[in-house]
């Protein structure tokens, strides 16, 4: 039985020094490979013109380079987009491009659903089906910036957020490779930066990222006490609020600069009072941090409200006085369900979520 054929997206230009290497050729291959891939945006071996006729055969025997099938795109009235990409014959993720005057953010998924279940999120309530690959998630990069014409020279997307379906920390091995190809002068030459891996809380695998990676981080916090946050974010029983903040402070410490993304989903009578706002600056006073405050976007199943805009400028106010630096979210593409929080995708749910966690406990420990 023959061999499924290599995606070259799934490999950093490391990985693909190797590959080129073991091919009888030079390391510089897998920088000339990038440019075509994500510079040009060819996806045809037979296109890269600087190979030889021999290595393009060799090439096309055993590898593709293919991107997933594009099955819509939504565009919200305030010019947010929305992409569904079909992974496989049953699954499809959604990603989702967010315009503003001086930016443009993706939002990348990173699992076809995911494997916690956080209570106010639309895509944990989906259950969860499988990691995606590399190649997946970097597709999304390539999609985006193919519908966008999105070049070097002519940047639509300035900043990579992996905050779409999925807990990207969850993906680690996958999802790392990736942010290697966002960052890489021959892949998409984000600034380090500008891009950002959110987490609700992976407390080893913040570890690594911060010996991995050279990028932002945000951390889904969306309570100042632990009973409260075991609601919210079930991970919290695992890796607590402290667990987690001192691994936040470990991770500024050895960033230069560094300042952490405290996002806080704002639901009406649960985590919204001055109390809790006095609470989470009394938790941050001696974290570097940036609070990003979230309307809580509802969907179907979901009993939540959304807070009272004069509960959350008053929390924002109380925030803002003890000196942190506090925004409120604008909501984005909540007409086409691609506001945070409400992407769900298409995907046969298949719920492993405590097994998924107890392979990334055995990994980490190996």
């Amino acid at each position: 039985m023959k061999n499924a054929p290599i995606n070259l997206l799934n490999f950093d230009r490391e990985a693909l020094e190797v590959l080129f290497v073991e091919m009888g050729e030079k390391k510089f291959r897998a920088s000339q490979a990038m440019k075509w891939i994500y510079g040009e945006q060819i996806l045809d071996i037979n296109l890269f013109t600087n190979f030889s006729k021999s290595l393009r055969e060799s090439l096309n025997e055993s590898c593709v380079v293919e991107v997933p099938e594009l099955l819509s795109e939504q565009v919200s009235k305030d010019g947010t987009i929305k992409w569904l990409l079909k992974v496989d014959a049953v699954n499809a993720v959604e990603t989702v491009y967010i315009p503003e005057k001086n930016r443009g953010t993706l939002c990348v998924s990173s699992q076809v659903g995911c494997t916690l279940n956080c209570t106010f999120c639309a895509t944990g309530a989906q259950g969860f089906n499988r990691h995606l690959t590399t190649a997946e998630i970097i597709a999304q990069v390539w999609v985006a910036a193919n519908q966008l014409g999105h070049t070097l020279n002519e940047r639509k997307i300035t900043n990579v957020v992996m905050m779409g379906m999925g807990e990207p920390l969850a993906n680690y091995n996958r999802v790392l490779p990736a942010l290697n190809i966002m960052r890489d002068d021959f892949g998409f030459g984000f600034a380090n930066r500008r891009v950002t891996v959110s987490t609700a809380g992976l407390v080893p695998y913040i570890d690594k990222l911060n010996q991995d990676a050279d990028v932002s981080l945000a951390i889904s916090l969306h309570a100042p006490y632990d009973d409260l946050r075991n609601q919210l974010v079930p991970l919290n029983k695992k890796y607590n609020i402290k667990t987690l903040l001192d691994s936040c402070k470990a991770f500024v410490k050895n960033k230069r600069k560094a300042r952490i993304t405290i996002e806080y989903t704002m639901i009406d009578g649960m985590n919204d009072k001055p109390e809790h706002a006095h609470a989470l600056c009394q938790l941050l006073k001696q974290i570097p941090s940036k609070i990003n405050l979230i309307p809580f976007n509802p969907f179907p199943g979901n009993q939540f409200k959304q807070s009272k805009p004069e509960a959350i400028e008053r929390f924002k106010n109380i925030c803002m006085k003890s000196g942190l630096i506090t925004t409120v979210r604008k909501t984005r593409g909540d007409d086409i369900a691609a506001a945070c929080g409400q992407l769900a995708g298409d995907f046969m749910d298949r719920t492993r979520r405590s097994s998924e966690l107890k392979k990334l406990q055995l990994e980490v420990v190996a």
